[in-house]
């Protein structure tokens, strides 16, 4: 009983904290999970590839959730492997638990897929994310549940969601390349100052409206200044980054700032805005936006 699948990481249109709601798009770079059933096991061990410390206790959960509700409650191992940084801003514990979610259908013979009228689908992929959701707030990794985050990373292109209710508001594809910065501190979600960002709620309502409105860029880069400033981070590198992009922010609760660039932007640069960044300590990558979100693996 053995499942594999892989799950994207996401950058930040909306941060959710201020409001509970939030908006993320998912890039491409990926988390995968391989799980391994044994239901003669009542537990499940965690291991992340070269990370023998790292807290594997939201990637536990989520097979245990997931057997407990699509199983038998077996138990077993899961190992992930990934792409995406972890405490970066890039959404790594949605990956996870997407990824992991997903290796637990595969491993129980469940098909996945997105319609739940269809008979040959046993668990759709929205399902599958709010029990990752469930996972990451049970194991203490998110502040406002990170639907935003996880629908994303989950679904493909930008969603805009109500982390409090769990709804999905808006989903559409985008096509952008992304360029993305990350410096050598690392930034823990569960430890963002709630309280601070809340005072920010006023932009990050015009930033909901933007989003909704379908002007995703221009929100992002609205809610990289606010957020950059509540969370005490140097808003220079979206500022630096502002005129070769089409939008630029903070992502998640930092440390990581990612510019986009429309195709149908003339004045988008990411190459002037990569001579910038790497004059920087940290790393840049050069990416692109997904649309396909999560899938199992052969």
């Amino acid at each position: 009983m053995e499942g594999r699948a892989a799950a994207l990481g996401a950058g930040t249109v909306l941060n959710a904290l201020a409001t509970g709601t939030g908006s993320a798009f998912a890039l491409d770079v990926e988390t995968r999970a391989t799980v391994t059933l044994d239901p003669a096991s009542d537990g499940v061990d965690g291991t992340v590839a070269g990370a023998p410390d790292a807290d594997t206790g939201l990637v536990e959960r989520c097979v245990a959730l997931a057997t407990e509700r699509w199983g038998a409650g077996e138990g077993g191992a899961v190992t992930t492997d990934s792409d995406v940084p972890m405490a970066a801003g890039l959404k790594s514990s949605s990956a996870a638990a997407n990824a992991t979610v997903l290796a637990t259908c595969d491993a129980l013979g469940l098909t996945v897929g997105d319609d739940p009228d269809d008979p040959a689908v046993d668990v759709t992929r929205e399902a599958a994310c709010r029990l990752g959701v469930r996972a990451a707030r049970e194991a203490g990794v998110t502040v406002t549940g990170a639907f935003d985050d996880a629908s994303a990373s989950m679904l493909g292109g930008v969603t805009v969601t109500d982390n409090d209710a769990d709804a999905l508001l808006a989903r559409e594809p985008v096509a952008w390349d992304a360029l993305v910065w990350t410096p050598p501190e690392r930034a823990y979600s569960a430890d963002a100052d709630a309280e601070r960002c809340a005072n920010v709620a006023p932009m990050a309502e015009l930033v909901a409206d933007l989003a909704l409105e379908g002007r995703f860029a221009s929100a992002m880069t609205v809610n990289g200044l606010a957020f950059s400033a509540a969370l005490g981070f140097s808003a220079d590198p979206a500022v630096e980054a502002m005129p070769h992009a089409t939008g630029v922010s903070l992502s998640g609760t930092g440390p990581s700032v990612v510019a986009v660039a429309a195709p149908d932007d003339p004045a988008a640069d990411l190459d002037a805005v990569g001579e910038l960044w790497r004059e920087r300590p940290g790393d840049v990558r050069r990416t692109t936006t997904r649309n396909d979100g999560a899938r199992i693996l052969d």
